[in-house]
């Protein structure tokens, strides 16, 4: 969404490295594959010169000390976000005490934004325009159409 780029953009400020990581999480389940995500951030962020896109298996803690780092990126919207987030930031924290999660609120115009409204939206065939990119519609409208067989 709009709203991850812009938590990657200002956290491409604050930090001189940033790795964008997408995780494989088999409880969850996702319309676009690790690869199909991972290909869209990066489109999205290769002006952005110290921003790398990567993905991994496993616990995020793991990840972090096989990339040799100990901070977290995460953008809040709203109260629940923080709650989520801050349990997980303990937990993270938890596995390995050298674990810092910093929290970005998000801008404004994005705050009420989240994967699953606007994946619903574009499943009933309404534009999603001013919430993604263009290219990224594009791709949930043919995701759709293809594994739902929706004309979105």
């Amino acid at each position: 969404t709009n709203g991850h780029l812009d938590v990657i953009k200002r956290g491409s400020i604050i930090f001189d490295t940033l790795i964008v990581s997408v995780g494989r999480n088999p409880l969850k389940e996702t319309l676009f594959s690790v690869k199909e995500r991972m290909e869209m951030i990066r489109d999205h962020v290769k002006e952005l010169q110290n921003v790398t896109v990567d993905c991994f298996d496993g616990m995020l803690v793991d990840y972090l000390k096989k990339q040799q780092t100990n901070i977290i990126l995460r953008g809040i919207r709203t109260v629940s976000d923080f709650e989520y987030e801050f349990q997980r930031a303990l937990t993270n924290r938890a596995l390995n005490k050298e674990v810092e999660t910093v929290f970005v609120m998000t801008s404004e115009q994005y705050s009420f934004l989240n994967s699953t409204l606007i994946r619903e939206a574009v499943s009933l065939g309404g534009s999603v325009s001013q919430f993604v990119p263009s290219d990224v519609e594009r791709r949930l409208k043919e995701k759709f159409k293809h594994v739902y067989g929706k004309n979105s």
